[in-house]
């Protein structure tokens, strides 16, 4: 089974495609909760228009081969995948700042200033598309730094505490 998250023009959709051995002929394919029945071409010229039916609908699409676009007949639309088996990565940083690896919501704070922590140690939990990411620290040291507060929106690279 395929799991991922995808953004279309920043708006979350958590798909999952059982059964996909490829990405052609018909799939099953739940899509934030919903059932959908889903015939889908094999694609022999890459960004070129394609017909796929979703629950006996016909849409024609076009999808860029490095999926960061859909094309369909209400414009183009900006695309993010996330493969969900994979592990989320925190963005390198270079030192001990921790940033938000995706958009979403602070659920939780496990540490405070002036607490010594492990590396791998959780710092926080990061709500995002219904689920939680768990965020730890990038190396040994004391939280110095704590902007996350339980509740907080943050966005993509924003910092949320310091390990020194």
């Amino acid at each position: 089974m395929i799991k991922v998250n995808v953004l279309i023009d920043g708006r979350p959709f958590q798909v999952d495609v059982a059964g996909a051995s490829g990405v052609a002929g018909a799939l099953a394919i739940t899509c934030n909760g919903e059932t959908l029945d889903v015939t889908a071409p094999a694609v022999t010229q890459p960004d070129q228009m394609e017909w796929i039916i979703v629950n006996g609908r016909p849409y024609e699409i076009a999808v860029d081969t490095n999926l960061r676009w859909i094309k369909s007949s209400d414009g183009m639309h900006r695309v993010e995948v996330q493969d969900r088996s994979a592990a989320i990565v925190r963005p390198v940083s270079g030192d001990g700042r921790i940033k938000a690896p995706i958009p979403g919501l602070i659920t939780r704070v496990m540490v405070q200033p002036g607490d010594q922590v492990e590396v791998g140690q959780p710092v926080l939990l990061l709500e995002a598309m219904k689920m939680e990411n768990e965020i730890v620290a990038p190396r040994a040291g004391s939280v110095l730094r704590l902007s996350a507060l339980p509740g907080k929106s943050v966005i993509l690279n924003e910092e949320l505490a310091e390990i020194g």
